[in-house]
């Protein structure tokens, strides 16, 4: 048995932040009923890069957040469409959705209505600002909030413009936030029983993670500038290239120094009193960093890796994604996993990072075809006969 069999999750969001919730609740055992429009489906299925096969081409975005989920294609603009989602709701235990503000209460299908329906209904909007502020009806994506959020103005070389990570933060993050507070309140109305809806906002979920840079602020009044790789209270903690132009990321505290400085060479900064302090060597950045890089240099990165490893010193190679599917650690570690699609034959996914001892671990299946469910679920769910979803579907309902 998986953690959360049992639990109904109606899925109304599309695109990133909330599918990717969804799908890992999915492998954690829910049963996660996705909503996706008639014809189109979620946005996500036309993007970029596409995946063909004997049998059609598919988005590998799509594949990437919605994998273990059931598709049911509702029109929300359709009365008879909104009807089926309020039927549907009344055996959910969670309604997700990230639609602008006001939306869903045009249809019918807020939390002041289904709540009033449902009262023991979780129901979790996900918006880029939230449902009060001044911002609430404002328009936003993952890089929008990694530049409001404060991200993007932390990372780059220094002296250099803003960068923004390499993958999409804030969505990414959005979807964890989102998942936990799913969980959260599906614990809370064990206790309580009774529903909740969670107001979260994806720029409220960025300056969550300010983190470090919000405690240099209020201790320091300090706006912490880019300063590429290293860290800003800590030497050391850097990328640094080495003999064989490849990056090694090393990161330490003063029981470190001296053993790093060993295997470097560097004997007299070893013994030095007036390093042995993270204060001191932050106190002489520069002259530090310029020391540790010219030592590194000196050695190609599997020795120095190695060297780090007999010692205790924390370090890692700098891996490009392809190296990182090649590390023999992934590997053992199953993080990679092949499932069959019907259009397009094998095709790989990334696991929940999770193992279980006293429950089965999550489990990866396919993404749905559009549609795939719709008349299993209309027919289990809502007892409708094909009578019935027929008629819908003239009706442009399903």
């Amino acid at each position: 048995m998986r953690p959360l069999e049992g639990i109904t999750i109606l899925d109304l969001s599309r695109v990133l932040a909330c599918p990717f919730a969804t799908q890992i609740l999915a492998e954690l055992g829910a049963t996660v009923i996705k909503v996706e429009q008639p014809g189109t489906g979620d946005e996500t299925r036309g993007f970029e890069p596409v995946v063909t096969g004997d049998a059609g081409s598919v988005s590998a975005y799509y594949l990437a957040f919605n994998r273990s989920k059931q598709s049911i294609t509702v029109n929300l603009r359709s009365p008879a469409g909104q009807d089926l989602i309020r039927r549907l709701a009344a055996d959910a235990d969670v309604v997700l959705e990230n639609f602008p503000v006001g939306t869903l209460k045009k249809y019918g299908l807020d939390y002041a209505t289904l709540s009033a329906l449902y009262p023991r209904l979780l129901y979790v909007s996900c918006t880029g600002f939230g449902m009060t502020g001044p911002y609430a009806s404002r328009k936003g994506y993952d890089t929008v909030f990694q530049a409001m959020g404060g991200i993007m103005s932390l990372t780059g070389e220094r002296g250099g413009g803003p960068v923004k990570p390499g993958l999409p933060v804030a969505d990414l993050t959005s979807g964890l936030w989102v998942a936990i507070g799913i969980l959260t309140t599906l614990l809370g109305r064990e206790r309580t029983d009774t529903g909740c809806h969670v107001d979260f906002s994806m720029l409220d979920g960025q300056v969550g993670l300010l983190s470090l840079a919000a405690a240099r602020w209020f201790a320091l009044g300090e706006v912490p500038p880019r300063i590429g790789t290293e860290h800003p209270g800590r030497i050391p903690s850097a990328a640094f290239v080495c003999a064989d132009g490849k990056w090694v990321q090393i990161t330490g505290s003063d029981q470190h120094w001296a053993p790093l400085c060993r295997l470097l060479g560097l004997e007299a900064w070893a013994d030095d009193a007036t390093l042995a302090r993270n204060a001191d060597r932050v106190a002489r950045r520069d002259e530090v960093m310029a020391g540790l890089s010219t030592a590194i240099a000196r050695l190609p990165r599997e020795e120095l890796c190695r060297r780090c490893d007999a010692v205790g010193v924390p370090a890692g190679p700098i891996l490009q994604v392809d190296e990182v599917f090649a590390d023999p650690h992934v590997q053992a570690r199953g993080m990679v996993e092949d499932y069959p699609h019907p259009q397009i034959g094998s095709f790989p996914g990334l696991r929940v990072p999770f193992r279980f001892a006293g429950f089965d671990d999550p489990a990866m299946t396919r993404p749905p075809l559009l549609g795939e469910h719709t008349e299993a679920i209309l027919q289990e769910r809502l007892g409708l006969d094909a009578q019935a979803i027929a008629e819908l579907r003239t009706q442009g309902a399903i």
